[in-house]
């Protein structure tokens, strides 16, 4: 199961619209995906449209047990494979600034039962939506994971912004060595813009290879698959074909690098992934 926690320590980079593109990626590449809403705004879930539960992640995160996990996720709308452990506005007053060692690993434990909960179909990808602040709830998906996709856009305060989520990644592998992070996803590009094109390379000069080479181009299509709670996969439009094709891309690095933790987070997209991504779309 590769867990990844997808996160900017700045709001409004579009953080929940590339835990959606995933998900929607590996729903066409039938990855069977549980996406976990650690954000009290609710947007991953709200587009995911599960059915009514009598739990949410506020109660998991008070009593990972593995009734309180089975009354919290539910299907998603988007069609078998894609699974939600719905949000609630009350997981904010959870978002401890310094929460302790036993809070952190709540997270952690719940997606340790959620691994046992249905042996015939397991969950191949889980993907952790994170608040934009460096509380409990954020803490507790970098524990929980094997990797943090780290998501801006090219613009000045969204650098600074992922200059602080990788600090944060980097300072919670004293709570779990196995922490990578997978890479930096620059979301909403448009190519012609001189200032765009000139963050990118900031970034680069920063990261260096931890760039992804795909970026997500600003499309109007990704709000209005949103808006209709439907996958970008299934819009249809050249501007949601454009979008799912990078998202593609994305997954098939996500896949790749968390199968083989020997491998460095940088490797290069080599040609067979490349015909697999494509495909896929």
């Amino acid at each position: 199961m590769h867990t990844v926690a997808v996160l900017s320590l700045k709001g409004g980079v579009g953080k929940t619209t590339v835990a959606l593109g995933l998900a929607s990626a590996a729903l066409r590449r039938g990855v069977r995906t549980l996406v976990v809403d650690l954000d009290p705004q609710c947007n991953a879930t709200s587009t995911l449209e599960p059915g009514d539960t009598s739990a949410s992640v506020h109660d998991v995160l008070q009593d990972p047990t593995p009734e309180t996990l089975r009354a919290a996720i539910a299907p998603s709308a988007w069609g078998d494979g894609v699974d939600v452990l719905v949000g609630s506005e009350d997981a904010e007053a959870l978002n401890h600034p310094d929460p302790n060692e036993s809070r952190l690993r709540r997270l952690r434990e719940a997606l340790r039962i959620a691994r046992d909960l249905d042996d015939d179909l397991p969950y191949q990808l889980v993907l952790l939506d994170c608040p934009p602040s460096l509380g409990q709830l954020t803490r507790s998906a970098l524990v929980a994971a094997d990797r943090a996709l780290l998501v801006t856009e090219p613009t000045m305060f969204a650098v600074a912004g992922v200059q602080r989520a990788f600090e944060a990644v980097q300072n919670e592998r004293d709570n779990n060595p196995d922490l990578q992070p997978l890479g930096v996803v620059v979301n909403r590009v448009r190519p012609r813009s001189h200032e765009h094109q000139f963050r990118i390379e900031e970034l680069r000069d920063i990261f260096g290879p931890l760039v992804m080479p795909v970026a997500l181009p600003d499309r109007l299509a990704v709000q209005q698959a949103q808006g209709a709670c439907m996958p970008i996969h299934e819009w249809g439009t050249p501007g949601a074909r454009e979008v799912a094709l990078a998202f593609n891309l994305v997954l098939a690095r996500v896949l790749r690098v968390s199968r083989s933790r020997r491998r460095p987070v940088h490797q290069e997209f080599d040609e067979q992934e490349l015909d697999e991504a494509v495909s896929a779309e």
